[in-house]
């Protein structure tokens, strides 16, 4: 039996933070999971969107703020926020930021 595994030592380390705009890239899309991560330049966002499938943020360094649907929080590394599908959110860098979100399988 093969088995095949994806390590990262350091998940921040992955994506160091542009001098300017938003960095995203695809670090693994397996069995309907999607894990992507957005290295931010200070002061630069995402404007509020919504995504077909649930969805989790996991912020790995900086400090930004979050908001979903009618909620906002501060965030800063550690922050962690899971999201059904559909729901209007936003992210905003006060820092270089970087985040991990992850893709889940579409809701049943």
């Amino acid at each position: 039996m093969t088995t095949t595994h994806t390590f990262f030592p350091n998940l921040a380390a992955e994506a160091p933070a542009p001098a300017r705009g938003i960095h995203s890239q695809t670090l693994s899309s397996e069995a309907e999971v999607e894990l992507v991560l957005f290295a931010f330049a200070a002061g630069e966002q995402l404007a509020e969107h919504t995504s077909a499938r649930p969805a989790i943020i996991h912020i790995l360094s900086g400090e930004g703020d979050l908001t979903a649907g009618d909620d906002a929080w501060a965030a800063m590394p550690g922050t962690w926020l899971r999201m059904p599908a559909n729901t209007k959110h936003s992210v905003v860098a006060r820092t270089s930021l970087v985040m991990a979100l992850y893709l889940l399988p579409t809701e049943r």
